[in-house]
């Protein structure tokens, strides 16, 4: 398998492709999040590595506890209309290329691309308007994938380590063993403690 490559798409490509793909695989209570791809997979990294609710839109105490403290003094405006308790989090070009890896690879972790998991990848080109260097980056991908260890040397902090860890588990309905067993060894390379890869699990299976 392959190291984790710098060149791949354009920032705001990266993004937006992990972005259509997370909203194709929705399942649980994930589906009836009212977030962006983006945002849900920052949301679930947060209540893995923390334990806080993570899947209320537009609710800034869900990750503020300034926002429940009576005794507070801040007086932050509040959120516009739409906004969430994520939108802070910025997710840079390496990282979304990192999950977009991470994504591939576990979509090839039981050692083939049927052709529903085919057409996702391609409506998510489509909806990402990924040109055609984007498009060759991703066949190269999908004939050499990242293993776990190329992939989790990218991860900076924990919290940039559970982003990648969610894209990848939003990836796939892990229901082989050999879907499994990557979850399993992704997470141990990126350091995640088990705990947190079990309240990612029961905030999806909600």
């Amino acid at each position: 398998m392959s190291e984790v490559q710098q060149a791949g798409p354009g920032d705001s490509a990266a993004r937006s492709m992990v972005d259509a793909l997370v909203r194709t695989r929705r399942t649980g209570l994930a589906a009836t999040a009212a977030l962006g791809g983006l945002a849900l997979v920052a949301a679930l990294a947060t209540k893995a590595l923390r334990g806080a609710p993570a899947m209320q839109s537009g609710d800034p105490k869900a990750s503020d506890p300034k926002a429940s403290d009576p005794k507070s003094t801040d007086t932050k405006a509040p959120a516009p209309p739409g906004a969430t308790p994520f939108d802070h989090i910025t997710v840079g070009e390496d990282e979304a290329r990192t999950m977009l890896r991470a994504m591939v690879a576990a979509t090839l972790a039981d050692g083939l691309v049927d052709a529903g998991e085919r057409k996702r990848l391609d409506d998510a080109l489509s909806a990402a308007g990924i040109e055609a260097d984007g498009r060759r980056w991703l066949e190269a991908e999908l004939a050499d994938p990242a293993d776990v260890d190329a992939i989790a040397e990218r991860a900076t902090n924990p919290e940039q380590a559970a982003r990648i860890y969610a894209a990848a588990r939003l990836a796939i309905d892990p229901d082989t063993l050999q879907e499994r067993k990557f979850l399993q060894d992704l997470a141990e390379a990126l350091d995640l403690p088990v705990e947190a890869t079990e309240r990612l699990e029961a905030e999806l299976a909600a």
